[in-house]
């Protein structure tokens, strides 16, 4: 019998995600990433810490991040997980950043979630049939939508956008890639006409299934804290809280 796979680390998952959501300007300041994209995604445009470790040099490196962000006319935001050097949101507030949108990183074994569809088709693009159930989804910015449009040439992993069919049309979709031992599903739409159906848990886990196929064991997603039902829909399918994240902006 084969052993039972480890479960990712939070530093695991925080690597595998910055490169699902990938932005083609990226530094590096001490144990910071520092991304930049067309301003949509959050994660593709924010500063994450990646080192729980004391940073006495933590109030210099938030005003070169602050910069950073300045000369490109956007907002700084910072991501803060449980990987945050000691005091960063103390600094942040102490600053004028408040907090926004916390989230939940949900994790589960993938062999639980995955599930092959019939109705499923896989792309190797965000195709304009994906793109146009992914428009239906709230949030979707024409940035976000641009960044959406840029990932095929900025991945290094595998990846396939997976559109569900009902009735003969586009229904659901969903974004995911396979990084090794760790699939991530991004990106779930489904049209407003086509919910409360199931589709929506349908596409996740045909999505899981992909990956899978690729070698994956476990799999992730992240959900709005807010977004009760999709948290309830997740959880229905194996995917359970792992940890937490909040962005923080400065306010003006």
């Amino acid at each position: 019998m084969a052993p039972e796979p480890l479960a990712p680390s939070i530093l695991d998952i925080e690597r595998a995600t910055l490169t699902a959501v990938p932005a083609p300007i990226l530094a590096f300041d001490g144990p910071f990433v520092v991304r930049r994209f067309r301003g949509g995604t959050g994660r593709a445009n924010a500063a994450c810490p990646m080192d729980p470790s004391p940073d006495p040099c933590l109030a210099s490196r938030l005003v070169r991040i602050e910069a950073f962000y300045a000369r490109a006319g956007q907002p700084t935001r910072i991501r803060s997980t449980p990987l945050d050097p000691p005091g960063m949101t103390a600094l942040l507030q102490a600053r004028g950043y408040r907090p926004r949108d916390e989230s939940q990183v949900i994790l589960g074994r993938i062999a639980v979630v995955a599930a092959s569809d019939a109705a499923a088709e896989v792309l190797a693009a965000p195709e304009p049939r994906w793109a146009e159930v992914m428009a239906s989804a709230e949030h979707q910015s024409p940035a976000r939508q641009a960044e959406k449009a840029a990932m095929p040439g900025l991945l290094g992993v595998p990846a396939a956008w997976v559109l569900l069919h009902d009735q003969g049309r586009p229904a659901a979709c969903a974004f995911v890639t396979a990084d090794g031992p760790l699939a991530g599903l991004f990106d779930l739409a489904v049209r407003p006409e086509c919910r409360r159906q199931g589709l929506g848990q349908r596409v996740m886990r045909a999505a899981a299934a992909w990956a899978a196929a690729q070698g994956a064991a476990w799999v992730y997603a992240q959900v709005s804290c807010a977004n009760h039902a999709s948290l309830a829909m997740n959880a229905r399918i194996g995917l359970r809280e792992h940890y937490r994240y909040t962005y923080y902006l400065k306010t003006a």
